[in-house]
């Protein structure tokens, strides 16, 4: 009698061990890479924006890379501020959140479309998509 419960136990940790939490683990790990490419479609279109800052008689190109968040119908686009930087060092010493700040102060929260040059996203949204579709096909098969 002890024989036959220690080789049921042995063979149902074999079959636990080996079939069942491997796929729990293949299973998380579908789902983490599903959100992380939902997230990279979400994440909206990127872009660069530049202008020339006067003060004080120097000047210097202010670089902004923005984020869009929404297209008002005169053609404002509504940007979150990314990055920013000055070509010229030696104008403006700030950096990080502190510049991000003068910037958003500086130019608004609205900038003219066709001021911005976006970022091509389209290969990269196809083969996301792609990407996701082959995923769905692998949990199809293999968990169905």
């Amino acid at each position: 009698m002890i024989f036959w419960i220690f080789l049921i136990a042995a063979l149902l940790g074999y079959i636990v061990g080996h079939y069942v939490m491997p796929n729990r683990k293949l299973r998380k790990a579908l789902q983490d890479v599903r959100t992380q490419c939902a997230a990279a479609l979400e994440e909206g279109n990127k872009g660069v924006y530049k202008t020339i800052v006067n003060d004080n008689g120097k000047s210097s190109e202010l670089v902004v890379e923005v984020r869009e968040l929404a297209i008002t119908k005169t053609g404002q686009v509504k940007v979150e501020y990314v990055s920013a930087q000055y070509r010229n060092p030696d104008f403006r010493t700030k950096k990080g959140e502190a510049l991000l700040n003068e910037v958003r102060d500086l130019l608004g929260e609205y900038l003219p479309l066709n001021d911005i040059e976006w970022y091509e996203t389209t290969d990269r949204h196809e083969n996301i998509k792609k990407y996701l579709n082959s995923l769905d096909l692998i949990n199809h098969n293999l968990f169905r």
